[in-house]
């Protein structure tokens, strides 16, 4: 009795040494290896403290998902593929506070009222100007060339130093001596008369075309039966001379009885088979005649552009036009298809209230440009998004018509711009900046004069 008691103490005293033991931080063990072990040096497995919060787990789970390096076995794989990996996530940069100094919205608060002041001071002086003709004047200096100083005037001018002897002109005013001829003070200068060379014009033909000679109804009729019955006399001598075999006689089913006669009453039918193939044979003839003669696509082609076409060696035709708008399609249509098919030359810029038109060609194409322009055209059409009496007041006119020796435009063209600088660089690749100035200019007056009335 007295050992189980003993037993039972014992064990009473080790089970109060383990309470005692885990109310206390367990020592860390560890092997020769680094794994956790217990008291009796059997590995333990630690539990792992899995992330509560939602950053926590995204982080968890991008470093799940991070790419790694592929290690070296992998890659001396033959299976292995170094194009297949997965994308890399960028981390996005975090935002932060951005301060503003003191006193910007301020600043920013100036400058709006500032720039809305000057704004209003520059609508006062525009209106002010408008009432006393000041920015008209102001558009036209821009316009006008400007003109640079004058040259110094010389001593002895170019033309006189040719024929001055010592380059002065005090040398023509000294007396002459006793003897001495009038002309002894110029180099050049004679008593015989020089005859210019004369030159032809360009604007004449190297060649003076023959006048036909025109004859009346009666001589033409006259003339073409003299041909004929030549033309047939020739024929008749071939025929005799036995060049030519005879002409079988043209039998029709209306003189068939009265060339054939006797055969024509024996098998008649025989002979009307004839005289129709005979016909047939005639017609066609006649057919593959007229095939021949017939032209083909390209020729009536060449045919009708070679009568469009004007001669333009001697001479080109140019014509200036202003409208103040061509923003009817209909109207744009019209100048833009006529300037092609006369196969005209030239621009058309397109820019508000001066809507230039150049047109180049030759005399009969400019007659009927001329007529389109100023007369088939209704610029007075209505147009969506404009008022009325804004379409009544526009119209189309003739800025400068003239000759040229030569073309400034290789085709036809249309040019939209927004500034009349743009207009007048376009125009000036041409050489016609000038055509540009004297419409703008006469755009100017007109709108001043319609201001003042």
């Amino acid at each position: 009795n007295r050992s189980s008691d003993l037993l039972g103490a014992a064990k009473l005293i080790k089970d109060t040494e383990n309470l005692v033991d885990q109310s206390k931080p367990q020592p860390l063990l560890l092997d020769a290896e680094g794994r956790t072990i217990d008291s009796s040096g059997k590995a333990v497995q630690l539990s792992q403290r899995m992330p509560t919060l939602k950053a926590n787990i995204r982080a968890k789970r991008q470093e799940q998902f991070k790419i790694q390096k592929p290690s070296e076995d992998m890659m001396e794989n033959p299976f292995y593929d170094p194009r297949v990996s997965a994308p890399h996530t960028s981390n996005r940069a975090k935002r932060s506070f951005a301060f503003n100094e003191k006193g910007k919205y301020e600043q920013l608060g100036q400058k709006m009222r500032a720039k809305a002041q000057l704004e209003k001071l520059q609508s006062e002086i525009s209106s002010v100007s408008k009432k006393s003709a000041i920015s008209s004047a102001t558009r036209l200096a821009l316009v006008a060339p400007q003109q640079g100083e004058a040259d110094p005037i010389p001593d002895v001018e170019w033309w006189d130093s040719l024929v001055l002897l010592n380059n002065n002109y005090a040398s023509s005013s000294i007396p002459l001596k006793e003897g001495q001829d009038a002309f002894s003070r110029y180099r050049g200068i004679s008593s015989l008369i020089e005859h210019p060379i004369p030159f032809q014009p360009p604007s004449e033909p190297r060649r003076v075309a023959p006048i036909p000679i025109l004859l009346t109804k009666k001589e033409r009729k006259k003339l073409r039966a003299q041909k004929r019955r030549d033309t047939e006399k020739e024929t008749q001598e071939k025929i005799q001379l036995g060049l030519v075999p005879p002409p079988q006689p043209k039998v029709k089913i209306s003189n068939l009885m009265r060339v054939l006669g006797n055969d024509a009453i024996q098998d008649p039918t025989k002979v009307e088979a004839h005289v129709r193939a005979q016909m047939a044979e005639r017609q066609k003839k006649h057919e593959e005649a007229n095939a021949a003669r017939k032209l083909t696509k390209d020729q009536k082609k060449a045919k009708k552009l070679k009568k469009l076409t004007e001669d333009t060696t001697l001479g080109v035709h140019v014509a200036v036009y202003r409208a103040r708008d061509i923003s009817n399609l209909s109207n744009k249509f019209k100048v833009d298809m006529n300037a092609q098919q006369y196969h005209l030359t030239g621009c058309l810029i397109l820019f508000k209230d001066v809507n230039l038109v150049i047109v180049e060609g030759g005399p009969k194409a400019m007659k009927k440009f001329k007529k389109l322009m100023l007369e088939r055209i209704k610029w007075t059409a209505h147009v969506k998004g404009k008022s009325a009496e804004e379409m009544n007041e526009n119209r189309c006119d003739l800025v400068w018509q003239g000759t040229n020796r030569d073309r400034n435009f290789i085709d036809w063209k249309m040019k939209q711009v927004g500034a009349e600088v743009f207009a007048r660089e376009h125009l000036k690749k041409y050489g016609v900046e000038h055509y540009w100035d004297l419409a703008l200019s006469q755009s100017i007056v007109e709108e001043e004069e319609e201001n003042v009335t």
